[in-house]
């Protein structure tokens, strides 16, 4: 609506709206935070569990509208026909850019539960995001490393077992898990120094995404396979903020797991190497698609 702006004053006053729109609702999160702390009663805490998915849900709306009225951002989504809010949901996608994030929750926004991401328990002690994060229901995990575990193997099995009471909440409340399974954002350099087999992509990694399913199977029953492509080239935050990404091709599919994996028992080793294999197809296909999106656009002469 004012892309007519020149690109630095969009970037400042964009950026200057999210920082303000942040404030805004960041303070009754926090208030609400510290009453769900407080008040440790059953049906008030799922009352402000609402209640505090609400703020954030509206948090993200008001970004969207931000976007749409200083940038000219057009992001083209496929697939959500077969989205709801009302269902659990493992949402993967490819990794290229901090924008990710932004574009994955406008594109996914009034469509499936508020995004929430896995966080190391460590986390929960930042101060007054930690409450928030925890008041939103954000899962922390607890990770014990080998070399800890060798030392102490009465500890074994403990840090999911610490996941999954944290986790049970889910049983009766939607919710939307959100997990980048190469780890790090797409780059040309950390593709060449992978060797990755990938023509598109960074080598999948198994262990957070089967630490994710071992801890929340029993509360998850679709997949959100999401493919990001950006048409002309990726940006940074800055780009996007200033209006200079014309557009985003997204392509959604879901994929329901029972179907997908079946019951995959994580401990026992021959359905670790079954859902590696998933896992490699699935990355495959991902690739494949991404190669087709980036064929598709230069065909129509879009970016770069």
């Amino acid at each position: 609506m004012l892309n007519f702006l020149p690109a630095k004053l969009i970037g400042f006053l964009s950026f200057s709206l999210y920082i303000l729109n942040t404030i805004f609702w960041l303070l009754p999160i926090l208030l609400f935070s510290l009453c769900k702390a407080l008040i440790p009663l059953g049906f008030s805490q799922k009352i402000f569990s609402y209640l505090l998915d609400l703020m954030a849900s509206n948090w993200v709306a008001t970004n969207s509208v931000i976007q749409k009225i200083f940038t000219k951002t057009e992001i083209l989504v496929t697939g959500l026909d077969d989205l709801k809010e009302d269902d659990w949901y493992l949402v993967l996608a490819n990794h290229q850019s901090w924008v990710d994030i932004v574009v994955l929750q406008r594109a996914l926004h009034g469509n499936i539960p508020f995004l929430k991401f896995f966080l190391k328990k460590e986390l929960i002690y930042v101060p007054l995001l930690g409450l928030a994060w925890w008041a939103l229901d954000f899962p922390f995990m607890k990770r014990y490393s080998q070399a800890f575990l060798r030392k102490n193997p009465h500890l074994r099995g403990k840090d999911l077992e610490t996941t999954k009471k944290a986790c049970a909440k889910f049983k009766h409340k939607p919710v939307s898990v959100m997990n980048f399974i190469e780890g790090t954002r797409f780059t040309e350099k950390k593709h060449e120094k992978q060797g990755s087999p990938f023509k598109n992509l960074l080598k999948p990694k198994s262990g957070g995404i089967s630490f994710v399913l071992d801890a929340m199977g029993e509360h998850l029953t679709k997949i959100v396979d999401v493919t990001i492509y950006y048409p002309d080239g990726i940006p940074n935050f800055g780009d996007f903020v200033s209006g200079q990404v014309e557009r985003v091709h997204i392509e959604v599919h879901t994929l329901d797991i029972a179907t997908e994996l079946g019951h995959i028992n994580f401990s026992d080793r021959n359905d670790r190497i079954i859902f590696q294999k998933w896992l490699t197809q699935f990355w495959h296909d991902k690739d494949a698609r991404l190669e087709k999106m980036k064929q598709n656009s230069q065909a129509l002469g879009e970016g770069k």
